[in-house]
């Protein structure tokens, strides 16, 4: 777990969260309450929320407008991570990465590994960035969410967090990209 040290400042930044669900409605959706209510918790901004159904295509342009979108650091989606064939939001993700942060999807595994054992692999928890925005998928449960914003992102979103965090990455994550 990381520590938060010394004198480093707490930055707030904009968070998007995108529930990918064929059936879920703002009264019922769990996961993105949880999510949103975390993320505002932790001092950060719930910039933009929306439901979006199981379609590539849709996600990929939702994604798309907020990752053009300077005012959206963060998009954390929750859904549609499964191995069924309506399961496409990692394919969606990783249509718009320019750099995948498989790491991510590992350290999910591992810690969800102490909570549903063998059934971890059937997430296809991913992240990368674009645009100069982090993008993370997360499985459908509260669950899931719970457990990788409270064992994860919390932590890597949290600018005084050591020995480093994604926070403090963020100015430099378009370096040498041509204008």
């Amino acid at each position: 777990m990381s520590k938060i040290h010394g004198p480093r400042q707490f930055l707030s930044i904009n968070i998007a969260v995108l529930t990918v669900s064929d059936s879920r409605t703002e009264a019922d959706d769990k996961s993105g309450n949880m999510l949103a209510e975390r993320i505002a918790g932790a001092g950060h901004q719930v910039a933009a929320r929306l439901i979006v159904a199981d379609e590539q295509e849709r996600i990929v342009a939702q994604l798309k407008q907020w990752i053009a979108d300077p005012e959206i650091d963060v998009v954390i989606a929750t859904g549609g991570t499964g191995v069924t064939g309506r399961d496409v939001t990692p394919e969606a993700f990783q249509a718009v990465y320019e750099k995948e942060i498989p790491g991510f999807g590992e350290l999910f595994r591992m810690l969800s590994y102490e909570a549903i054992k063998t059934s971890t692999m059937q997430s296809r928890a991913t992240a990368g960035v674009a645009n100069g925005t982090y993008l993370f998928a997360l499985p459908g449960s509260p669950g899931a969410c719970r457990d990788a914003w409270d064992q994860i992102l919390v932590h890597q979103l949290d600018s005084r967090s050591r020995p480093c965090n994604l926070v403090e990455l963020m100015p430099r994550l378009q370096e040498g990209e041509i204008d």
